[in-house]
């Protein structure tokens, strides 16, 4: 019986930007996200945790759109695309399932509300929404829940990050952050 010959494993470092039946997409601009820059120490930890710290600064300094009861609205530091908003409960709670009744209805509410004032602000073709439960998920920071609710647009998934490093946002966090607090219903 003659033994199976080694298997060869490529060298991928070629591959980039060379279409093929995968399509992959090399996106290096988020390996600082990856890599963990502003993340806290530990996670566990509220006093490090950006979202526990965030409401105990100005909403402009913050970026925070709108306080509820339980809940908030927040810019995406990193975000996704222009207009990435976060709705966190104010509670350090890292899973879904350890909501409240009130955060689960505070959380969706404002999800609502913010897919309407984005609407109202910046006309997206669509929204992404959805949390990340978990690291291995690929929640950022895992041990504070948040919503996310990006609003996309026909074309807004385009090459300049990959060609060119570069992610266009064509307006300034605060100037969104500004706009959206001020288009937030009373």
């Amino acid at each position: 019986m003659s033994e199976a010959p080694e298997p060869s494993v490529e060298d991928a470092r070629g591959f980039a930007g060379v279409p093929d039946s995968t399509q992959r997409l090399w996106t290096p601009h988020r390996m600082a996200y990856i890599g963990g820059q502003d993340k806290p120490d530990d996670p566990d930890d509220a006093e490090q945790c950006p979202f526990c710290s965030a409401p105990g600064r100005d909403d402009e300094d913050a970026l925070i759109v709108h306080r509820g009861e339980v809940a908030y609205v927040i810019l995406n530091l990193y975000p996704y695309n222009t207009g990435h908003l976060l709705v966190c409960p104010f509670r350090h709670v890292a899973d879904y399932t350890e909501l409240t009744e009130a955060e689960v209805a505070e959380v969706a509410a404002l999800t609502r509300t913010a897919m309407r004032v984005v609407r109202e602000v910046s006309s997206p073709a669509g929204f992404n929404l959805g949390m990340n439960q978990g690291e291995v998920a690929g929640a950022g920071i895992a041990a504070h829940l948040h919503q996310h609710v990006v609003p996309r647009w026909m074309g807004d998934a385009n090459f300049l990050p990959v060609v060119g490093r570069t992610k266009a946002l064509p307006i300034l966090l605060a100037d969104t952050r500004a706009m959206y607090a001020e288009a937030w219903p009373a």
